[in-house]
């Protein structure tokens, strides 16, 4: 049961498709943090990756293929992912150190939130910073 004060835990992840999935994996490690947990695949092609995210949560994602059987025909470049940290400013650094393009630079805003957003190099919209969302009610 989850008290008004608490919000509960992740439990949704983004998944992503990508051309270069492997580029992509590294680019995501490097540049933002995130731990390679598995990567399923068979050279440039991977069928699977889980990357965590060290507060909790993560990210899936695969190689694009270009198939009408394709089960998960999500396009590379179209996600946009908001993902919470503690240290902001430290992962920022680190995102600029790594060359991620920065989309909206660090910010305060008006609900309390120290945030930044950047793309990776498929295209996808990254945003990062400190909200945890609204406390939830008690079920």
């Amino acid at each position: 049961m989850t008290t008004p004060s608490e919000t509960p835990p992740p439990n949704v992840w983004p998944t992503l498709r990508a051309y270069d999935a492997r580029a992509l994996i590294r680019f995501l490690v490097d540049a933002f943090g995130f731990t390679e947990t598995a990567v399923i695949g068979d050279g440039d092609t991977v069928n699977h990756a889980e990357l965590a995210w060290p507060p909790g949560g993560g990210v899936m994602l695969g190689s694009h293929r270009e198939s009408p059987e394709d089960p998960w025909p999500v396009q590379p470049g179209t996600g946009a992912c908001y993902a919470v940290t503690d240290d902001v400013d430290t992962l920022h650094a680190r995102a600029v150190a790594a060359g991620a393009e920065i989309t909206r630079p660090l910010q305060d805003t008006d609900y309390g939130s120290r945030e930044f957003a950047a793309r990776d190099p498929e295209g996808n919209r990254w945003s990062f910073g400190t909200y945890r969302g609204e406390p939830q009610t008690g079920t």
